[in-house]
């Protein structure tokens, strides 16, 4: 056997030799790729604070900076996004015995396409809350009036009790998204001294739309050619119109969203990757979505003494406006013989109420600027309640006088009256409510109005179910006194409040400490 040559040992050596330089330096670029990696991942779990995106003072696209007649407009336009959830609630109200004569179903029964949509506005802030947050009002609203929309269509074309009932629970869900969310959108674009103006203006439509939504329903009703199916058709034409035009021109106005897309539009100008937001990271968890927008507002509910009194208050004041949706039939068409037309005329006077308690809460914003001014410029809670005390007053006074002036010998005129006074107390106790849970909680307030929509939804979604059975068996004039009483039983709380508000805020574990 022929051993190896020199030259074959040389070219083995020669071989050997590269192979472990390239082993090397592919190990050393594997070293270096693993550093910059390292480096690129220790950046992304410290960013660089420096390189934080934020609003610069006067910034044209912080929405706090935007002017006054965008932000009006802007207002006007959420406002009439939460009519259109509002309108859907009661719309259908006039059609109810239709209803029941097409299903076969009693009239008592029939009020579910009344409640269940009220009940799916407890539902539908469990939806929407987490959407708005992550993704931006936009999201959080626009879709959902779509829905809505869609699903007014779905009950207008329905067969049956049960889809009847159904699309319009789903509807309620979709209905509620701007209802629950255009409060947490004004407050994006105004600061709490100018807010009480703006929420005046949306408490109007949330309040103002069941009760122009019942004449709008009995003349769909009563004319022949058109039937309870149109009061849903108009609600979807209404529904889809103002959808489609808030598409094409309304802002997006919460800033964590208009940062994380001022980021990205960052690093792509710059070319620098540092630049960061914190909202990028942001997406919809379940278990955040539970214990935010779930478990808090019902622990909130349950543990906090201001929350669970004053979501009490407003919510018993909101749902008496579902209640007259079956009362007032009785007063007026039943015992009194009115066509359903005219006796929903007397709703007018509700409608005019909640539009006189606008002057009493426009006049409050001059005392809660003044009060602002004393304290340092801090909002301050309990500065929301003194006109609490007179809508206090006009509630139960309006209750009483409607349970006994309501009999057929006294003039029409004056419980019509009493629904002006039941209007204006219920619209002035809302907002306040509204207002003073906002001020309290401060960055828990989406949370606090959550809890309070639930509550007042669910309170508007059973009073109505039991407002015949109740009226009927003891009569007019002891069931609206017995609500008057249990009105008159509320009015301690804005006194309550303003004296032990401060100290109470200080033991609770969600109130904002800083607004005293």
């Amino acid at each position: 056997m022929v051993g190896p040559t020199n030259d074959d040992n040389h070219s083995g050596h020669t071989a050997s030799h590269i192979k472990d330089q390239a082993e090397y330096h592919s190990t050393d670029n594997e070293l270096l790729r693993h550093c910059h990696s390292t480096t690129i991942l220790e950046q992304k779990l410290t960013p660089d604070p420096s390189f934080l995106v934020k609003f610069e003072k006067g910034d044209p696209e912080d929405p706090k900076n935007f002017n006054s007649w965008h932000k009006a407009y802007l207002t006007f336009q959420m406002s009439v996004l939460a009519l259109a959830g509002a309108l859907g609630s009661s719309i259908v109200a006039p059609g109810q015995s239709a209803i029941a004569e097409y299903v076969h179903v009693g009239e008592e029964v029939s009020v579910l396409a009344t409640s269940l949509y009220i009940l799916g506005w407890a539902v539908g802030p469990v939806l929407w809350g987490p959407i708005s947050e992550v993704y931006g009002r936009r999201w959080g609203m626009l879709p959902a009036v779509f829905g809505l929309g869609l699903f007014s269509i779905a009950t207008a074309v329905s067969k049956n009790a049960a889809s009847i009932f159904i699309t319009r629970f789903i509807g309620g869900i979709f209905g509620s998204a701007p209802i629950s969310n255009v409060g947490a959108a004004l407050s994006d674009i105004y600061t709490p001294k100018e807010r009480g103006t703006a929420v005046t203006f949306l408490a109007m439509c949330i309040t103002g739309g069941p009760t122009l939504a019942p004449i709008i329903g009995s003349a769909i009703v009563t004319d022949s050619r058109l039937g309870w199916r149109w009061t849903l058709w108009i609600e979807s034409i209404f529904a889809f119109t103002i959808a489609i035009i808030s598409t094409l021109t309304l802002r997006e106005t919460y800033s964590p969203v208009l940062l994380k897309r001022k980021a990205r539009r960052t690093r792509e100008i710059t070319g620098d990757g540092r630049y960061w937001h914190p909202h990028e990271k942001e997406n919809i968890r379940i278990e955040n979505a539970a214990t935010q927008h779930f478990i808090r507002p019902l622990r909130m509910l349950f543990t906090e003494s201001i929350m669970a009194c004053v979501a009490l208050y407003a919510s018993f004041t909101y749902s008496l406006i579902y209640l007259c949706l079956q009362v007032f039939p009785i007063v007026f068409e039943e015992e009194r013989g009115y066509s359903p037309v005219v006796a929903s005329l007397p709703f007018l006077g509700i409608l005019f109420g909640v539009m006189c308690a606008l002057a009493i809460n426009f006049a409050s914003q001059a005392w809660y600027a003044k009060a602002m001014h004393r304290n340092g410029g801090k909002v301050i809670p309990e500065a929301r309640l003194p006109p609490m005390l007179i809508g206090g007053l006009l509630l139960p006074a309006g209750l009483f006088w409607l349970g006994w002036t309501a009999a057929p010998k006294y003039s029409w005129v004056l419980p019509t009256v009493a629904g002006g006074f039941i209007g204006a107390g219920f619209n002035i106790i809302f907002q306040q409510c509204l207002n003073y849970l906002i001020d309290t909680y401060g960055p828990y307030s989406a949370s606090a109005i959550s809890a309070n929509t639930t509550l007042r939804s669910l309170l508007a979604a059973g009073l109505p179910l039991a407002a015949k059975p109740m009226f009927h068996n003891l009569g007019v004039g002891p069931a609206a006194s017995l609500l008057g009483g249990i009105a008159c039983l509320a009015l301690p709380i804005p006194l309550i409040f303003i004296k032990y508000g401060p100290s109470l805020r200080r033991k609770s574990n969600f109130a904002a400490l800083g607004s005293e």
